[in-house]
C-alpha cells in the first residue's frame, strides 16, 4: 500500500564489434549509448531519485579523456543525463544505474556510478551497484587497519575502496611480473593492461562482504564485470553474442530492449560473476561459493516488473491461493461481492483471484473500486505531513457496489506500516457503504525490518510488530518484551530474538488487532484482514524462498544482528 523504495536497478553493455559495425547494420551511431537508455527507461521502477550513467572508450587517444560520467537527481534524472551526454560520451563499455535511497541521505555525492581516478587506465575503477551492505563498520575498520584514511564513511564509498586498494595490488602484482621479464616503460603498462585479472580483485573483495548485491564495475583499461552475492538475494540476468554482452536486474528488460525471447536471457549465479576482458573475451567465475538460496521473494511479489513470464504466472498464483481465507471470509456469499484491487502492482494477483473462482464455476462480479489519483511521495515526509498526504493517493468509484448489501474484497500486494489504510483507503471504501470490507494482502504478514536493500529498516513502522507489543502489554506479558531486550542486548549474532515477540500469537489474532489499529475513527463497516501464508509464499515462487521479511529468517549474520540492534533501539526509544 506505502510506495517501499528499493535499493536500484543496474544496467551494462559492452560493445564487442568496431562502432562502424553498428552503424552499418543498424542505422545508429550512438548504438550502446541508445540501447542503455532504454534499459534504463525500463527499470525506471527501480530508482526514481536519481541515475547516472558511466561509459570507457579504450580507443582514446592519450592526453584526452577515456572515462565520462553524468549522474542527475529527481524522477527526471534519466531524461537530464541523455540529454547531456554529446558525441564524446562514445566507447565499448557502458554502465548505468538507477537510486532509491534506503539509507535516507540524498544529494548527486550519494548517487551511482562513483569513480576512482588514477594516471594509470588500469587502476581507474568505476562501481555502481543494487546492494545494502550489513558489515560496513567492520570493512571501514578494515580500511583503516590497513592504513587507510577513508574521506566518507558509507557503503558505496567504502567498497569503492576496498575493491580500489585490491586492483591497485593487482596492477602491482603486475608490474613486477613485467620487470622480471625485463619490460620497461609503455610496454609494462601494455602487459598490465593485457594481463588483469578482475577474478583476483573480486575474489580478494567480496569475503569480506555481509549483504545482498549486485555489484557492477569497470576499469579505465576496459575490464567490465558484474558480481552477486553468493545466497542470490539481489537479482541479475545477462545475455552474451558476437555484437554485445548485456546486463540487468530484470529480465523483461534485455528481452524488450533487444528483442529477444525468455530463454535466450541467463540469470547469474549466487557467487558468480561475469567479466568481459579488454580483448573482449567474456568468462563465467564462481568467486564466492553459493550459500543456502535465499533469492528475495519481494522481486516477485513487489519490485520487478510483472510483464515477466515467471513473475506474471507467479503473481497470480499468489492471487488464486487466497481463495479459501476469502470464501471464509465473505461466509460463501460470492453473488454479493464486488472484487477489486489496489493499483497497480496488485493487479495480477487480483486476476489470480477471480480466475480461481471462475473456475470454481462463480460468476465474480468485478469493478474498479480504487484509483490511484495522483502521484503523491507519502514515504519523504513524516508524521501528520505524511498522514495529510497519504489521504490523498487515492479515489475510489462512486456507485460500484450495492450499499449494505455487497461486501468488498479487494487485494493489495502487501501491507507494511498501514499508514494509507488508516488514513485514506478504509475511510474511502467506507463511504461506499459495503457490507463488509475483505482486505486481503498477497504477500504474509512483513513482520522484520530488511537490510538487503529495501526500505523497510525500523520495526516500530511495521504495523504486524506494533500489533504483536499492543497484544503483549493487553495481556500482561510485559516480561517477554524484558527478556528479548535482555538477550538482543547480550547476544545480538546468535539468533533472532525478535521472533519471540509474535511466538504466542496466531496470524488471526494479530490480523485482528492490526484491524483494530488501522481502522479510523467513526468507521461504520466491519473489515476483515487476508494475508497470504508463508506455505502459500513459497509455493508460488519456489526459486525465491528468501522470505526474511515475514518469517525472520536472515540469510546472513550481518542481517541477524541488525534485526536485534532494532529491537534495541526501538525499546531505548520507547
Amino acid at each position: 500500500m506505502e510506495p517501499l523504495k528499493h535499493e536500484c536497478g543496474v544496467a551494462m553493455i559492452r560493445l564487442l564489434k568496431p562502432a562502424d559495425y553498428y552503424e552499418k547494420k543498424y542505422g545508429m551511431t550512438r548504438y550502446g549509448l541508445d540501447k542503455l537508455y532504454l534499459m534504463m527507461e525500463k527499470q525506471h521502477n527501480r530508482g526514481q531519485e536519481g541515475a547516472g550513467v558511466a561509459c570507457v572508450d579504450m580507443e582514446a587517444p592519450v592526453g584526452t579523456e577515456y572515462m565520462h560520467r553524468e549522474r542527475a537527481e529527481g524522477t527526471n534524472a534519466i531524461t537530464e543525463i541523455f540529454k547531456r551526454v554529446d558525441k564524446s560520451f562514445v566507447g565499448q563499455l557502458y554502465m548505468g544505474h538507477l537510486r532509491y535511497s534506503t539509507t535516507g541521505k540524498s544529494g548527486l555525492s550519494y548517487v551511482h556510478p562513483f569513480l576512482r581516478r588514477n594516471n594509470w587506465r588500469a587502476k581507474n575503477l568505476c562501481l555502481c551497484g543494487n546492494f545494502n551492505m550489513t558489515n560496513i563498520d567492520e570493512i571501514f575498520q578494515l580500511l583503516v587497519k590497513q592504513g587507510q584514511s577513508p574521506r566518507i564513511y558509507g557503503d558505496s564509498y567504502i567498497t569503492l575502496e576496498l575493491m580500489g586498494h585490491r586492483l591497485d595490488r593487482e596492477t602491482e602484482r603486475l608490474f613486477r611480473e613485467a620487470e622480471d621479464q625485463g619490460l620497461q616503460d609503455t610496454d609494462i603498462t601494455h602487459y598490465i593492461e593485457d594481463n588483469i585479472s578482475m577474478a583476483n580483485v573480486l575474489r580478494t573483495t567480496m569475503p569480506h562482504f555481509d549483504g545482498g548485491y549486485v555489484m557492477c564495475g569497470m576499469t579505465g583499461s576496459g575490464e567490465m564485470f558484474a558480481v552477486r552475492d553468493p545466497w542470490g538475494i539481489r537479482p541479475a540476468f545477462y545475455y552474451c553474442d558476437d555484437e554485445v554482452m548485456v546486463l540487468a536486474s530484470e529480465r523483461p528488460v534485455i528481452q524488450t530492449t533487444f528483442n529477444l525471447s525468455t530463454d535466450d536471457i541467463t540469470e547469474l549465479q549466487p557467487g558468480q560473476a561475469i567479466i568481459v576482458h579488454k580483448n573482449g573475451k567474456i568468462s563465467l567465475e564462481q568467486i564466492l561459493p553459493p550459500q543456502q538460496l535465499s533469492a528475495c521473494s519481494f522481486e516477485r511479489i513487489y519490485f520487478s516488473r510483472g510483464s515477466d513470464r515467471d513473475i506474471y504466472q507467479e503473481r497470480k498464483r499468489l492471487g488464486e491461493q487466497l481463495i479459501q481465507p476469502i470464501m471464509q471470509s465473505i461466509d460463501g456469499d460470492v453473488a454479493n461481492t464486488v472484487f477489486s484491487y489496489i493499483p497497480n502492482t496488485a493487479e495480477v494477483a487480483f486476476y489470480g483471484i477471480t480466475d480461481g473462482f471462475r473456475r470454481l464455476n462463480y460468476d465474480v462480479r468485478i469493478e474498479k473500486v480504487v484509483w490511484k489519483d495522483i502521484k503523491l511521495r507519502t514515504f519523504i515526509t513524516e508524521g501528520a505531513e505524511r498522514n495529510d498526504l497519504a489521504a490523498h493517493v487515492y479515489d475510489i468509484s462512486y456507485g460500484s457496489l450495492r450499499a449494505d448489501i455487497d461486501n468488498l474484497v479487494i487485494i493489495d500486494d502487501s501491507i507494511v506500516r498501514g499508514t494509507t489504510l488508516r488514513e485514506s483507503i478504509f475511510k474511502m471504501l467506507d463511504r461506499l457503504h459495503p457490507k463488509k470490507i475483505v482486505m486481503v494482502s498477497s504477500s504474509p504478514q512483513i513482520r522484520y525490518p530488511d537490510y538487503y536493500g529495501i526500505d523497510m529498516s525500523h520495526l516500530e513502522e511495521l504495523c504486524a510488530f506494533r500489533a504483536a507489543i499492543a497484544l503483549i502489554k493487553e495481556r500482561g506479558m510485559e516480561q517477554l518484551i524484558a527478556d528479548t531486550y535482555r538477550l538482543c542486548v547480550e547476544e545480538p549474532a546468535s539468533e533472532n530474538h525478535v521472533r519471540a515477540i509474535y511466538a504466542p500469537f496466531t496470524v488471526e489474532e494479530i490480523n485482528r488487532k492490526i484491524v483494530e489499529m488501522l481502522r479510523p475513527e467513526g468507521m461504520r463497516s466491519p473489515v476483515d484482514l487476508v494475508f497470504q501464508s508463508i506455505e502459500g509464499l513459497h509455493e508460488a515462487c519456489p526459486r525465491h524462498p528468501g522470505d526474511w521479511y515475514f518469517t525472520g529468517n536472515y540469510p546472513t549474520p550481518g542481517g541477524t544482528r541488525l534485526v536485534n540492534e532494532a529491537f534495541v533501539e526501538y525499546m531505548r526509544q520507547s
